[in-house]
């Protein structure tokens, strides 16, 4: 039998670093140009594939687009016409049917808090889809990734899927980069998927924009709340 292994994984600072990357990580919605070489980005996605799985399935993939490929993408989705209120969740369903307590007054908050900070009014739809559509541009990211996974795959694996996406955002924020996963994407995954040769048995789950942030965009000012720890846990002794 192996000896435990006592040896202390992080000092202090370690575990002071590993949690300014978890803290400072937020969804960024307005990039600068400025590149991401490709060393980088498969560094943090080897990183992140140490995500746990459950009998180590690793049920993900990733599409990573650049320059061309990533234009290519969003002129599919954004020619296509489809408006975000009228597009099919016909894969999956990220929201419920109806939002109701405390989830309801959490999403307005934030949804009114980003408006606000774009000086967009809560009856100006016309400024709020043309906000929505940035994402189809990964709010101008220099890379914008695809996550797919089997659709025969069960809910822990969207599970594991999920811990896999953290991952790749933490080891981002390490790097100095900034992320935003974005679930806009899955239900436009008809034009996504001839554009990225993505096969049927795969469900688009979501995006993410990669890069660095532009400082001087006001939606990038936003801070979402996070309900104290005393409305969400329970300690047993």
């Amino acid at each position: 039998m192996l000896a435990p292994d006592k040896k202390k994984i992080a000092d202090q600072g370690d575990a002071a670093a590993v949690d300014d990357a978890i803290t400072s990580r937020r969804s960024v919605r307005a990039f600068l140009p400025d590149p991401v070489d490709e060393k980088t980005i498969r560094d943090i996605l080897r990183v992140a594939s140490r995500a746990p799985s459950g009998t180590n399935m690793q049920p993900w993939k990733v599409y990573v687009t650049t320059g061309e490929a990533k234009a290519r993408l969003a002129e599919a989705i954004l020619s296509s016409g489809i408006r975000a209120e009228k597009v099919e969740w016909d894969e999956y369903k990220y929201y419920p049917d109806k939002f109701f307590e405390p989830y309801l007054s959490r999403r307005r908050a934030v949804g009114y808090a980003l408006y606000s900070l774009l000086g967009i009014g809560r009856r100006e739809v016309e400024k709020m889809r043309a906000q929505h559509d940035r994402n189809f541009v990964f709010f101008d990211a220099p890379v914008g990734m695809i996550f797919t996974i089997d659709r025969r795959l069960n809910k822990g694996s969207w599970v594991d899927h999920g811990m896999f996406l953290q991952s790749i955002m933490i080891a981002a924020r390490a790097r100095g980069l900034h992320t935003c996963p974005q679930a806009a994407f899955a239900p436009y995954h008809r034009f996504i998927r001839p554009i990225l040769d993505i096969p049927e048995e795969e469900i688009v789950v979501c995006g993410m924009a990669l890069g660095y942030e532009d400082p001087s965009k006001p939606e990038n000012r936003l801070r979402s709340e996070r309900a104290p720890l005393e409305d969400w846990a329970t300690f047993h002794r």
